[in-house]
């Protein structure tokens, strides 16, 4: 018997190159440093599913469409997404793999190339808000938003980046795969980068859509779908914060699903940094979840205990 089932989503940013003289190395380097928290969970009797991002990953790979476009196929969005998803889940599962090989744990793992159905009516599709890609200065983002029919918006202090359209998740078409896998033991690596976007047409037949799903909120589905007890959201920092950046900011251990809503309407958390992620928290609660904990990577085994992080309950 496990000792609890949780889906961990593991934000993109988490897995990006850090050296970029050399791109895949780099990437895997940090993917394995990644996954240390995930293993002290497997090896406490975790049953668990991983989620992770791929907004910088997505956003190089849009780049090389885009600069080869003259003389290579065009690759659209939605074929990026599904690509980015399974190279990713290669090198979590294949990471994964090799530390469970060394420290002796016989749980396989494997990488599900997950359909996410979504609304091709969505009123995100017609107003764009998903950050992708690089940072740029203003002027190197105008000019890609000219050239390359973009558009941009500011991401905080940090720059200018390519939005693109960010749909609602409806309902995972993997879903009976999905339980299979879970129910039989096996660590599984499901709707990395939100997963790919589909849409039913007028004959009932999936086709795909040019947009990002977020991945907190697909990660959130897939732990209802599943049953999951907890949710764990790793991001770039250790606690929720209340006035974030500011004189007054407040760090949270602790808040209720109704708190959190609250907050939210009061506009602590903006829609470019925390918003998705406590959205997604209170979805997962309401969906049936018992606990949700936003932590640092490295902070996660903290957090589950207690120790650390901010937990979000009913």
């Amino acid at each position: 018997m496990y000792n609890k089932r949780v889906v961990i989503a593991i934000g993109g940013n988490s897995l990006t190159p850090t050296d970029k003289t050399n791109w895949m190395e780099s990437q895997f380097k940090n993917t394995r440093t990644s996954i240390d928290s995930i293993i002290t969970l497997i090896e406490k009797g975790y049953s668990v599913v991983i989620s992770h991002g791929n907004g910088p990953q997505v956003g190089v790979a849009l780049r090389r469409v885009e600069e080869t476009r003259d003389i290579l196929p065009e690759i659209p969005l939605g074929i990026l997404v599904a690509e980015t998803e399974g190279s990713m889940g290669y090198m979590i599962e294949q990471s994964l793999q090799n530390e469970l090989f060394d420290k002796g744990i016989k749980i396989p793992v494997t990488t599900i190339l997950t359909q996410v159905l979504v609304d091709k009516d969505d009123e995100a599709l017609l107003d764009p808000t998903k950050y992708i890609g690089s940072f740029y200065t203003e002027e190197e983002a105008n000019e890609l938003a000219r050239t390359n029919g973009w558009k941009v918006k500011k991401d905080g202090d940090r720059g200018y980046r390519r939005v693109v359209g960010s749909p609602k998740p409806l309902a995972i078409i993997n879903k009976p795969t999905l339980r299979k896998l879970v129910d039989s033991g096996i660590i599984v690596i499901a709707g990395g980068g939100g997963g790919i976007p589909v849409y039913l047409d007028e004959n009932k037949h999936f086709n795909g859509l040019d947009a990002v799903i977020d991945k907190d909120r697909a990660s959130a589905l897939i732990g209802n779908v599943i049953n999951a007890d907890e949710l764990y959201i790793l991001t770039a920092v250790e606690k929720v914060c209340l006035n974030f950046g500011k004189p007054d900011q407040v760090e949270i251990d602790h808040m209720t699903a109704d708190q959190a809503d609250q907050y939210l309407n009061e506009g602590h958390f903006p829609y470019g940094s925390m918003g998705p992620k406590m959205k997604s928290a209170i979805e997962f609660l309401k969906g049936g979840g018992k606990r949700v904990i936003i932590t640092a990577i490295d902070k996660l085994v903290e957090a589950v205990e207690g120790k650390n992080g901010t937990s979000i309950t009913n």
